[in-house]
């Protein structure tokens, strides 16, 4: 039995403005129709798999719910770090997961943001990683290069090992990012792979090898999963005992240090989509070499990647450049030199502005905002509630507000007075009014919220039921 476990971590910061803290680029469409969360799970079909084990951030949780409730792939199969501990332990919790669950499956370990085109091939060598697996070796599938690259680290290949129809090679050797001349000799060798960070092993057997690597790893997220808190689609674990787990990549803890590591060749059309460079390789192009997302006109311009979030952007005599435009920044950047992208996420947190954190819209829950305009007394946001679910029961010291619907139907509380309201009617919700909204239809609930106050800091909401558990404002 197979159990995909999929990181879902990460905050991707070198596409920005479209990556930003709260919605990295694992839960954006970059590539087509789907998210990559998402599209990391529907590859799956085909495998003999059980459902897959979404391992994220507490900030991510309700984004990745979401994703995978449009996809019916949610079924109380996300695990919730409390904060980032790199892949060690996030693996270990998942193994762990199993394990409570009287199983010993393989786990297929991976990334939720990275590109494989060529599906089939990529489902091919999970199947002949499965033999090795099951032998108890530790698998690592290394990317057939097709690139001196230096963004990446190597795997060096030794002897090769056959099981019935399968190969896999000894793992030499992990190696860091390289330098150009030295990618150069490990292209021309043959001998080196690009480190995926996918992985197929049982979880008995990664949790013995980090047990004996990295026993201060296994006890903390042992620890961690022996009181575990069930809480709608989540798995929570124990805050504490996972905050005093060392954070370390499974790379260093336990795939360097181990005498059963394998590698099994991937050539599948891969890309980590690690930036903006990167994703314009990977997408279709026109004949000049530009790839156009959105609203897009360009005159004489060549090699560019334009993206237009809202509106139109146009292009004149640009070549080789990357333009990003979302609803409150835009990001104009060489193309040999979006790796610096990082600097500017850097620079935007050192001035303590929000761009890098947050987009103008939020994802709840229950639906969505979009804040659409504000001052020093208004805000104006474009709110939408999704059929059947409800804001919490509130009230806010600092303002009050105005709901107007645009379409579907809105059951409004204030003060214990219920309200059903339809397409352009209204309500007013006074200051210190305990009031809640839902969505009791069958389509999406749009309106525009207008406040007004001296303070509209999304922390002003003192709330006093939740469906969704939230105890405070996020």
């Amino acid at each position: 039995m197979i159990l995909p476990v999929i990181m879902a971590g990460g905050s991707g910061s070198r596409l920005w403005p479209l990556s930003r803290d709260l919605m990295p680029k694992q839960f954006l469409k970059l590539d087509g129709a789907l998210t990559m969360l998402q599209a990391t799970v529907m590859r799956l079909q085909g495998l003999n798999a059980e459902a897959a084990l979404v391992i994220c951030n507490e900030d991510h949780r309700f984004i990745a719910a979401e994703q995978l409730r449009q996809i019916n792939q949610l079924n109380h199969n996300i695990v919730l770090e409390p904060a980032g501990r790199n892949t060690a332990p996030a693996i270990a919790l998942a193994a762990l997961t199993a394990i409570k669950k009287a199983q010993d499956p393989l786990l297929l370990v991976l990334a939720a943001d990275h590109v494989i085109a060529d599906v089939d091939a990529f489902q091919q060598a999970v199947v002949a990683a499965t033999g090795f697996a099951n032998a108890d070796q530790l698998v690592t599938f290394g990317i057939v290069p097709t690139a001196a690259e230096t963004g990446y680290g190597y795997i060096k290949r030794g002897s090769c090992k056959k099981l019935n129809d399968a190969e896999a090679y000894q793992v030499a050797q992990f190696v860091e990012k390289p330098k150009l001349e030295t990618a150069l000799e490990y292209l021309s060798s043959g001998d080196y792979y690009w480190n995926s960070g996918m992985f197929l092993f049982k979880a008995s057997r990664y949790l013995a090898e980090l047990k004996q690597h990295r026993p201060d790893i296994y006890a903390a997220c042992e620890q961690a999963m022996a009181e575990v808190d069930p809480d709608l689609d989540f798995i929570r674990v124990n805050q504490q005992a996972f905050l005093a787990c060392p954070s370390e990549s499974i790379d260093y803890a336990v795939m360097e240090k181990t005498d059963a590591a394998v590698v099994v060749p991937l050539d599948a059309n891969w890309s980590d989509v690690g930036s903006w460079s990167s994703l314009w390789d990977i997408s279709e192009k026109n004949s000049q070499g530009n790839v156009h997302k959105g609203d897009v006109l360009s005159c004489d311009s060549s090699g560019n990647y334009v993206f237009a979030e809202t509106g139109l952007v146009a292009t004149v005599g640009l070549q080789n450049m990357v333009v990003v435009q979302t609803k409150d920044a835009v990001l104009v950047a060489a193309k040999d030199r979006v790796q610096d992208v990082k600097s500017i996420v850097q620079q935007l947190k050192d001035l303590g502005r929000s761009e890098h954190k947050i987009h103008r819209e939020v994802y709840r829950p229950w639906g969505k905002y979009d804040s659409i305009d504000q001052g020093p007394r208004h805000q104006v946001k474009h709110i939408t509630v999704n059929p059947g679910q409800k804001l919490s029961v509130q009230m806010h010291h600092h303002r009050a507000e105005h709901w107007i619907v645009v379409s579907g139907t809105a059951l409004v509380s204030i003060d214990g007075v219920d309200t059903l309201l339809s397409e352009n009617q209204s309500v007013y919700i006074p200051l210190g009014a305990v009031h809640a909204l839902e969505n009791p239809g069958k389509i999406p609930l749009e309106l525009i919220e207008v406040q007004s106050g001296t303070y509209l800091g999304e922390d002003d909401i003192v709330r006093f039921s939740d469906r969704y558990g939230r105890v405070e404002a996020k």
